[in-house]
């Protein structure tokens, strides 16, 4: 039996969850959720005081990569110690969804984002913020982990009612049913339609640029200037970092959002799915190609070039789907063969550990 059960329902604890508990374990442990990371050190709450965590030896040390450490939103087992006021976690309860990218830069890794997230805000201003292209790797990222997006259209107040149905109607082209709204901190118009999207013990995410609006929305979401806004660079519309860490935060309604830093850099591996979810369209076209494994470059009946040619598929959108795919083929390829390499690495300082406890046998 779950212990602190009617606690931790509130921050989303629901069946499924549960479902994934050994009994045995429930009984030895603490329920607990990661409410903030700050590199090795975490934040966790039952639903009652925060408490900071650290991982436990076994768990830190058998981590085979950034996936095997818990991430804001994770439900873990933990022990608490000197008066509830420090706990040491244990194990990561079985996630429900992940949000991960690629880590910036050269490095073939994944970057967690956040966990058992039930929707994503994708927030884009309708500035000079606004671009399709971007929103699309947003998208094959949220539905790569079976998470509902929905784009929220920031600084409504900047254009005209006109104006705001043309910029939906390109985005309903990509995906029709995609739920859309816009809304403006400046002057709260369409904020109302935003909260009643934030359901009492639903997880939801903001997911954007820096300069989008992100940090205010969730202080108009709160209720208080609870967090640090910075204003965009008025020579391109460019965003400054206001958060710069991932943290989970419970509005009074009960609903819970995890905060993130804005992206620069958005480069994804591993997506097969989302980008088969988000350009739908296209794969739908690849089933009707002459060959099974074309691919879509510069093959004779491949109904893909086919639909650009003709005009019926965005020339683009074909772009930036073909150039997710090579990134995407690059990277996993990268990936696995880094992992390789650092299983042959494993396999070499365990020989080498080997050999030095038989020298020291024979010493003695």
């Amino acid at each position: 039996m779950i212990r602190n059960l009617h606690t931790i329902e509130k921050l989303g604890f629901e069946k499924w969850f549960q479902d994934q508990v050994d009994p045995e374990r429930s009984a030895e442990f603490e329920i607990a959720r990661v409410i903030a990371v700050h590199k090795d050190r975490y934040a966790i709450t039952s639903g009652l005081d925060d408490v900071p965590a650290e991982l436990v030896g076994k768990l830190l040390f058998s981590a085979a990569s950034p996936v095997d450490y818990p991430a804001v939103g994770d439900w873990v087992l933990v022990k608490l110690y000197d008066g509830n006021t420090f706990a040491i976690i244990h194990e990561i309860i079985r996630r429900k969804t992940l949000l991960k990218r690629k880590t910036p830069g050269k490095k073939i890794e994944f970057q967690l984002i956040a966990a058992n997230i039930d929707a994503a805000f994708i927030v884009q201003s309708l500035d000079d913020n606004f671009n399709l292209r971007r929103l699309e790797r947003y998208l094959v990222m949220v539905n790569e982990s079976s998470i509902r997006p929905v784009v929220l259209l920031s600084k409504s107040d900047l254009l005209t009612s006109d104006e705001i149905a043309g910029r939906i109607g390109q985005i309903h082209e990509i995906m029709p049913q995609l739920q859309v709204l816009p809304f403006s901190n400046n002057n709260e118009s369409g904020l109302e339609h935003v909260k009643n999207l934030l359901k009492p013990g639903l997880t939801f995410c903001l997911l954007g640029s820096s300069g989008v609006g992100k940090t205010t929305l969730l202080n108009h979401l709160i209720g208080e200037s609870v967090f640090k806004t910075k204003t965009v660079r008025e020579k391109d519309s460019k965003g400054r970092h206001a958060t710069t860490s991932r943290q989970l935060i419970t509005l009074t309604g009960g609903a819970m959002v995890v905060d993130t830093p804005g992206m620069r850099e958005l480069e994804n591996f591993s997506v097969e799915t989302g980008l088969d979810e988000t350009f739908a369209e296209i794969t739908a076209l690849a089933g009707k190609c002459r060959f099974k494994d074309c691919s879509h470059s510069n093959e004779k009946g491949c109904a893909v070039l086919e639909a650009v040619k003709k005009g019926t598929l965005s020339e683009k959108r074909y772009q930036n789907y073909m150039k997710m795919i090579r990134e995407s083929i690059f990277n996993d390829m990268s990936y696995v063969e880094k992992r390789q390499k650092d299983k042959q690495f494993a396999k070499h300082c365990k020989t080498v550990m080997m050999h030095r406890k038989k020298q020291k046998n024979i010493k003695r």
